[in-house]
């Protein structure tokens, strides 16, 4: 984190549920614990998304359909992309999901490798990746207790924020520092 010849980013993936952002309540101590229904529906938005460390800029995708390779591909093209314009190495730290060893995009990893390389942290580490304090804090300022009609209500809401958050910021590079 200290070399400046290098930029970390940590990378992920996250679905926002149309219904269901309730994460905190209080309860009265006499009280019994209320039963919370969900709304019954599953439609969902999955993003791609990746944090630098540096500066909390932060770089985002929209997925329709599933995470797999090839979605992952043209993702890792458009954050090296974006991610190499400072003239650093780029180093981006992310989880051991079956899609990002593919074999799809073994070829491009080896080609881009001297700049663009790829950290994998341990199986089932989940809290060692910044970028999930960046997911929770999504949830917490646009999604938790407000109720979504359609889900483009959802994409306009949390896309709207990483808008904000596509410049270096200082809540993401406070709430992401490794330090």
């Amino acid at each position: 984190m200290k070399e400046t010849g290098i930029d970390l980013w940590a990378e992920d993936e996250v679905h926002f549920q149309q219904h269901g952002s309730r994460c905190r309540m209080w309860i009265a101590p006499e009280s019994t614990d209320p039963v919370v229904l969900h709304h019954p529906t599953r439609k969902s938005v999955g993003y791609f998304g990746a944090v630098r460390l540096r500066d909390g800029k932060f770089a985002y995708c929209r997925e329709d359909h599933k995470f797999n390779a090839e979605t992952f591909l043209s993702f890792l093209k458009q954050l090296k992309n974006s991610a190499c314009r400072s003239g650093r190495r780029v180093v981006v730290l992310l989880d051991n999901a079956r899609y990002h060893h593919g074999k799809l995009h073994k070829e491009w990893r080896a080609l881009h490798c001297k700049m663009f390389r790829l950290d994998f942290l341990p199986p089932y580490s989940p809290e060692l990746n910044p970028i999930e304090r960046v997911w929770k804090l999504t949830r917490r300022k646009c999604l938790h207790n407000v109720h979504f009609e359609q889900l483009s209500e959802l994409t306009d809401t949390v896309e709207n924020q990483f808008e904000i958050w596509s410049k270096a910021n200082q809540p993401l590079r406070l709430l992401c520092a490794i330090t």
